[in-house]
């Protein structure tokens, strides 16, 4: 009970960050990923992935991870970078006899100029998405054993803590303002997973008011068997009905990453995702 009370009160956490700070300018340039040691080379690979990750983060767009120009700046991406910071995961933990720090794993964190990375977008024709509408993610489940539910910010379904961790790690990752609603909003407004489809937007549009948020973005996962993996469908309630794009096939952390995504892509006002 005490390890399920402290599992909730982080999610709750995490949700609270989330809605709250992921959309400030001055974190925008901030990023992280983990390096193999702290050798010149190991910190040029952390910067370049830190640089993927930060454009996309800035503007919204992932397409730019299929850009030439960001492929050749990732070889000199030191050069936008203000200051960074090692972090030892195995701090505490001695080293082996034939481990040297060069394969131990670090938290590398880039801090971004801002100044020389928004020059660098505008040489890519892009630029910084700064005003981030707060989003409310409406979410209907079907589960591996064909059980139907609504993704709440206080569900109770087995999985339900391990997905809303997924689901605001990935909208952390962009800076994407992203909140779920209560049970009691879904149920206020009549939503649930089997009139989820075909739900008025205006419906729709209602529980986003009431849940704090501007916009919705509306999804369902799926469990399929055969391939195994989940089928997301995705999709932004006010948008043109096109406006859809999904994954198949994958773990719920991937079929989160292709909504929070497909949303940044598409509230930014880039193509379709």
């Amino acid at each position: 009970m005490l390890r399920g009370g402290l599992r909730n009160a982080l999610t709750a956490l995490l949700l609270l960050i989330a809605g709250l700070g992921q959309a400030r300018a001055d974190d925008l340039y901030t990023v992280g990923t983990i390096t193999s040691g702290t050798a010149p080379e190991r910190r040029d690979i952390g910067f370049a992935n830190c640089l993927r990750d930060v454009v996309v983060r800035v503007t919204g767009d992932t397409r730019l991870l299929n850009e030439m120009h960001l492929a050749e700046q990732a070889r000199r991406a030191g050069d936008l970078i203000a200051s960074y910071a090692f972090r030892d995961r195995m701090r505490g933990t001695p080293i082996h006899d034939e481990q040297g720090s060069y394969d131990r794993p670090h938290d590398l964190t880039c801090v971004f100029d801002r100044v020389k990375l928004d020059a660098f977008l505008k040489s890519i024709e892009r630029e910084p998405w700064l005003k981030r509408p707060r989003l409310v993610a409406v979410i209907g489940i079907r589960d591996m054993k064909g059980r139907a539910s609504m993704l709440a910010s206080d569900s109770l379904g087995l999985r339900d803590n391990d997905m809303r961790t997924a689901l605001i790690s990935a909208a952390d990752k962009l800076a994407l303002p992203l909140v779920l609603p209560s049970q009691r909003q879904l149920m206020l407004a009549g939503l649930s997973a089997p009139v989820l489809a075909k739900a008025d937007p205006a419906r729709i549009g209602t529980l986003a008011r009431m849940a704090g948020g501007e916009r919705a973005l509306v999804g369902t996962i799926v469990w399929n068997n055969k391939p195994a993996g989940w089928v997301a469908e995705w999709r932004i309630a006010d948008a043109p009905p096109a406006t859809r794009w999904g994954i198949s096939g994958v773990g719920f952390d991937d079929a989160f990453r292709n909504g929070v995504s497909g949303a940044a892509q598409v509230l930014s006002g880039h193509e379709m995702p």
